[in-house]
């Protein structure tokens, strides 16, 4: 078939990959002159199911609350007069049960443990590059009481397939040295061997050319669309600056974009974005910087080397769609980081970012067959999308080909 993808972040390509290795002639429109420019820019890096937790559950609502008198929760509320921000809040509460959580976190761990061989898969056969790190990532505590909560939390990942060993302070330093100057700072920590790290926007960009070149899948970049038109059988074309693109078949992958591209055929997307910032800084060769990615639970700052870079990043924030930032902002970031690796790289030099991650209610991405036969959905990945990626492309690849998906699907799809 013709299949016209919307969007070209890591969604997009993993996803125009699956199909066009399927024999499908493959479009994909997006309207950056390059592809991942927008959530996959500059986001973590961490391939983590280590963090497939799901956001809504009982605590945050107290969280959110608190945030809106303190601006060090992680999770941020700046109420907006925006009926898409309260609605999709009175949805992401009447997920906040300790049920619904558990629910949801399985749901989103089963997908990305599949993302994760997914991936590997995808590496071996194109050799992408991308910084890859394929050592794992750490989960460290500062107190004994976040330590004993954390291994706790976990539970329910290693009980449903997922290795996280715990781990003592010289444990860690042991497996991260250039945590040993500071171990005395550290309670303890969990290591899981199977996460990996690496720059999305490498892997995107990287990937789209390989797919260009080996596969004959059309990038058609600065291409910006307006709307999907249907009729009662199906989607009949996409409306673009520069004229209609027809095809057999479609999918949405745009993003924090897609709720308002697909009301125009009546799907309502519970979608909103949900703000986060990075900064990412040069390193030298000094045993003084990360060798593997990490998170710092107690700050929840995440920490990821990137070859000659380290990216840090943190904070959710529900403030609409503007991505405006302030110094200000990066502090806390970089008073944890500093914490932890005082000279892991260059902090004089900063590269700040913010960025927008399309986030449903639940946490669990959309995905599957829409309210037409032809159209298919594969958005609201969220903070993990760089970890869900893979699989959901090739979980889109076979629903088209009329597979048996290689995950078991339920609660996963639209």
């Amino acid at each position: 078939m013709k299949i016209l993808i919307m969007g070209s972040g890591v969604i997009g390509v993993t996803t125009a990959y699956y199909l066009a290795r399927d024999g499908h002639e493959v479009i994909v429109v997006d309207q950056h002159e390059q592809a991942a420019l927008e959530t996959s820019y500059a986001n973590a890096g961490l391939i983590a199911p280590g963090h497939a937790f799901a956001w809504a559950s009982p605590r945050a609502p107290r969280v959110l609350a608190k945030s809106l008198f303190r601006a060090d929760q992680a999770l941020r509320l700046r109420p907006r007069l925006s009926r898409r921000q309260w609605s999709w809040l009175w949805l992401f509460l009447l997920q906040c049960t300790s049920e619904r959580a558990r629910v949801n976190t399985l749901r989103k761990l089963r997908l990305c443990l599949y993302s994760v061989d997914c991936l590997d898969e995808i590496v071996e056969e194109t050799g992408v590059q991308y910084d890859r790190l394929a050592r794992g990532n750490f989960y460290v505590y500062r107190s004994q009481r976040s330590f004993d909560a954390g291994v706790a939390h976990t539970g329910i990942l290693r009980e449903n397939g997922l290795e996280l060993r715990v781990m003592d302070r010289d444990a860690l330093a042991l497996l991260e040295p250039a945590l040993e100057p500071v171990k005395h700072k550290i309670a303890g920590g969990l290591y899981s061997p199977g996460d990996q790290s690496g720059d999305a926007r490498a892997f995107s960009q990287n990937l789209a050319a390989w797919c260009a070149e080996r596969l004959g899948v059309e990038f058609r970049y600065g291409t910006r669309i307006r709307r999907i038109e249907a009729k009662p059988d199906g989607v009949a074309r996409v409306l673009c600056d520069d004229g209609p693109v027809r095809a057999d078949l479609y999918v949405l992958a745009l993003g924090c974009a897609s709720p308002f591209l697909a009301e125009s055929i009546g799907i309502r997307l519970p979608i909103y974005p949900v703000k986060g910032y990075s900064v990412t800084i040069p390193v030298g060769d000094s045993n003084a910087s990360p060798r593997m990615g990490g998170v710092d639970e107690d700050n929840l700052v995440a920490i990821c080397p990137m070859g000659a870079r380290m990216r840090i990043t943190s904070t959710a924030e529900f403030s609409g769609y503007e991505r405006r930032f302030r110094d200000s902002d990066f502090r806390a970031m970089f008073k944890a980081a500093r914490d932890l690796f005082p000279a892991g790289g260059d902090y004089e030099r900063p590269e700040y970012w913010a960025g927008l991650r399309p986030m449903t209610p639940t946490t669990v991405p959309v995905l599957g067959r829409a309210k037409y036969d032809n159209l298919f959905l594969n958005v609201g990945h969220g903070h993990i999308g760089w970890t869900m990626s893979c699989g959901s492309g090739r979980l889109i690849a076979d629903l088209v080909a009329g597979r048996t998906p290689g995950i078991d699907t339920e609660g996963l799809l639209y």
